[in-house]
């Protein structure tokens, strides 16, 4: 069917079908039954234009629910919740004509400063994949398609256009492109949306190694490739490397050409006609996923973007279950801070939705504790600019409300100036006078709960001390606030945990001396060390750790087993609720690799599962580690590769929160490094054909330079980095050029 309607068409048709007809929509050939695909941003709720459309969310769009956006979606570590606000979208969708959302996006948080980490899930890909996975298996179970984004390493704002991301193959493998990998190959995307910036000095619009190698060869991807707004720098060679659709549309620009190219020989028709049948296919797919007259239930979506945000919240402190409050205690509650009154919920740019209706934490709170209890003072202004002039003023009526209280919920966070799409963060500390705020309500007040809303994480530590209790709200969405005020007053115990670590300062960052590059470059020198990852293998303290989250209630763990399950590992373990609430507990497991030929972080995330618990109660939690989590990239053999070891597993509350370990040896891949004459001793030393053979040539050398030292001394150790092409220059190690191709034929036929 669709080579029939690709052979209808002539050249510039086809190449038209490769450009946008407008802003949201792509060409359609009613005569030959080919429909227009309408899309939409964004990953946490429609932004559907009708007029005067734009892609950074400063025309206005449609009512729609908006649900929290990643950071806080992925705080609870919840793929069913995923899968179901997927579904929700997806029925949003079809409600407003909308055939594919562009989202999710699933672009690793590589350093805190990143203007648009609140439209990203994690640090982590194993976390990053799996709740993608589960976003867009819901959307596209509605008959809509989603746009994975942004295809790849799209981990900074600042010269977002034009920057190569400079990445080593193992981190630009195991880190920056598994998530998309575990993404495409378990959920098939209708689309993947390529990013704005070069990777390692190459275009992602115009990489064949990205587009086709990769996304298409090795993953077996045969969906559409969408360009990310305006990322097209050469339309030809972007068809020619895998771009299918050039969006938005470029006025007859691009298709011309794709046309000339084709008419003077410099572009192959077969490529075009490619691209063209993959846009018939999405096309089709779009239509018969088409649900006219669809409608949704506003109330209904608002709950569950309640839901979310509750689950998604983050208890990071609470000092002698100072929380939650008793609504009926009758103590005076002074609720300081704008955002209190006048919420961040959404980040900034291209993902703006307007709400269906807003919640706010102050009336929440009112409606829950009576207006008697509560007074409010705003304490400062949330609309200035990053170096807004302070308003002593209001910091004084705060204060003074402070200290006639018996308790102070204090709402503090980012104002849309310090983070959106289009720049990044230039620090990670709140504004200047909402820590003034924090240090003088703390001084008159010893019972302070401070409320974050950020959407990535802010610097804490120079005033987490002075506080009984912490709850990091993120960015919550449209029912955000009638969600802090459940998870304060106890209608809600917290589960949330961090996707993200928060460290003591900037400085300890991963990518601080890398970020955001110079010179039209961006060097990911912390290679695989991203997140977590380094914390570890720095052994650095940190203000709290990745999948930290506290509960109103406790855990108990016991009773942890790992088997193999196909190659890979299944772990059990039993977890029972000791505490006095219910309450949803986040398993987390991690595993090691002792004694790897690789370089590996200390321990990674490879598993998780969440169970919900009546006090007392205990249930088994089963967590499977496929195979394929096991394994590294090999830069040498551009293969991954399972070796054979003695795997260790911990499973805990955070990542320095383990409470049980266990073992299991995985049975490995066969692998035999290749050698040449530009590897070294010590690497011929480890071949299992080569090395015997080597060291029987340099016996004597190595008796003699030794000298009564052992093996493995320093002097072994200088010998062992020499290249075997070296041996031939020196005259008193008896090794000539043909025992060296003696050497280069014996390891060639084993």
């Amino acid at each position: 069917m669709t080579v029939n309607k690709v052979t209808s068409l002539n050249l510039e048709q086809k190449a038209a079908l490769t450009s946008g007809a407008g802003w949201w929509d792509t060409v359609a050939y009613p005569d030959a039954g080919i429909s227009a695909v309408v899309m939409s941003d964004g990953p946490h709720g429609l932004r559907f234009q009708e007029t005067d459309a734009d892609h950074l969310g400063l025309s206005v769009s449609a009512p729609a629910t908006c649900f929290p956006p990643a950071v806080a979606l992925a705080s609870s570590w919840d793929t069913g919740l995923a899968h179901r606000v997927g579904v929700a979208l997806g029925i949003e969708s079809q409600s407003f004509g909308v055939n594919v959302l562009l989202g999710p996006g699933i672009n690793i948080k590589r350093s805190p400063l990143c203007g648009r980490n609140f439209e990203y899930f994690s640090e982590d890909p194993m976390l990053s994949g799996e709740l993608g996975v589960a976003w867009v298996n819901g959307i596209q179970s509605q008959g809509v398609g989603a746009s994975l984004k942004h295809f790849a390493a799209n981990n900074q704002e600042s010269e977002r256009m034009t920057v190569s991301a400079d990445i080593a193959p193992r981190p630009l493998q195991e880190i920056y492109l598994r998530a998309f990998r575990r993404v495409i190959m378990e959920a098939t995307p209708w689309t993947v949306m390529c990013s704005y910036n070069r990777i390692n000095g190459l275009h992602a619009a115009q990489n064949s190694w990205l587009l086709t190698d990769v996304l298409r060869d090795e993953w077996g991807y045969d969906g559409v490739v969408v360009s990310d707004w305006g990322a097209v720098v050469d339309r030809v060679k972007g068809l020619s490397a895998g771009l299918d659709l050039e969006m938005p549309s470029s006025s007859g620009a691009g298709p011309a050409q794709v046309a000339a190219a084709v008419r003077s020989g410099a572009l192959d028709e077969a490529l075009v006609d490619r691209s063209a049948s993959r846009l018939i296919e999405l096309a089709a797919k779009s239509e018969l996923g088409s649900r006219p007259g669809t409608t949704f239930d506003a109330s209904e979506h608002h709950a569950l973007a309640r839901e979310a945000a509750i689950n998604g919240a983050v208890l990071l402190k609470n000092d002698g279950a100072f929380l939650p409050l008793d609504p009926s205690a009758g103590q005076k509650i002074a609720v300081i801070g704008e955002f209190a009154r006048t919420p961040r919920y959404q980040g900034a740019g291209s993902s703006t939705v307007v709400p269906t209706r807003l919640d706010n934490a102050l009336d929440a709170i009112r409606g829950l504790a009576g207006d008697a209890g509560i007074a409010f003072a705003a304490g400062f202004t949330v609309d200035g600019e990053p170096e807004a002039a302070v308003d002593p003023a209001l910091c004084e009526e705060a204060v003074a409300l402070a200290a006639a209280s018996d308790v102070v919920l204090l709402f503090v966070g980012l104002p849309a100036s310090f983070e959106s799409e289009g720049f990044d963060r230039q620090h990670i500390e709140l504004p200047q006078e909402q820590t003034e705020l924090i240090h003088a309500v703390a001084a008159v007040n010893n019972n302070v709960v401070v409320v974050l809303a950020n959407g990535s994480v802010v610097r804490v530590s120079a005033w987490a001390d002075n506080v009984p209790a912490i709850l990091e709200g993120w960015l919550g969405g449209q029912a955000g606030g009638s969600a802090i005020a459940d998870l304060l007053f106890g209608m809600a115990n917290p589960s949330g945990r961090l996707t993200e670590t928060i460290p003591l300062r900037l400085e300890d960052t991963p990518a601080y001396l890398n970020f955001p590059g110079e010179a039209g470059h961006v060097t990911y020198g912390e290679g695989l060390f991203v997140g977590y990852r380094h914390y570890d293998a720095r052994k650095l303290a940190v203000s709290f750790p990745f999948g930290h989250g506290l509960s109103y209630t406790s855990f108990e763990y016991s009773n942890l087993r790992v088997i193999d399950a196909d190659g890979g590992a299944q772990l059990t373990v039993t977890v029972r609720n000791s505490g006095a609430r219910a309450g949803r507990e986040v398993v987390q497991a991690y595993v090691k690799a002792p004694g790897s030929r690789v370089q590996r972080p200390e321990r990674e995330l490879k598993g998780f599962a969440s169970v919900h618990l009546q006090p007392g109660e205990s249930a088994e939690v089963l967590i499977t580690v496929p195979r394929g989590e096991f394994a590294y990239y090999d830069s040498a053999a551009a293969a991954w590769l399972v070796e054979e070891l003695e795997y260790s597993f911990e499973v805990g509350a955070s990542i320095r929160d383990l409470r049980l370990s266990s073992t299991l040896a995985i049975h490995g891949e066969d692998f035999v490094a290749m050698v040449d004459r530009e590897s070294t001793i010590g690497d011929w030393f480890s071949h299992p054909v080569g090395g015997p053979a080597l060291r029987r040539l340099l016996e004597p050398v190595l008796l003699a330079f030794r000298s009564g030292a052992p093996e493995g001394s320093s002097r072994d150790r200088m010998i062992m980095g020499t290249r075997l092409g070296q041996l031939v220059q020196f005259p008193m190690i008896p090794v000539a050029e043909d025992d060296l191709d003696g050497l280069l034929e014996l390891v060639k036929g084993s």
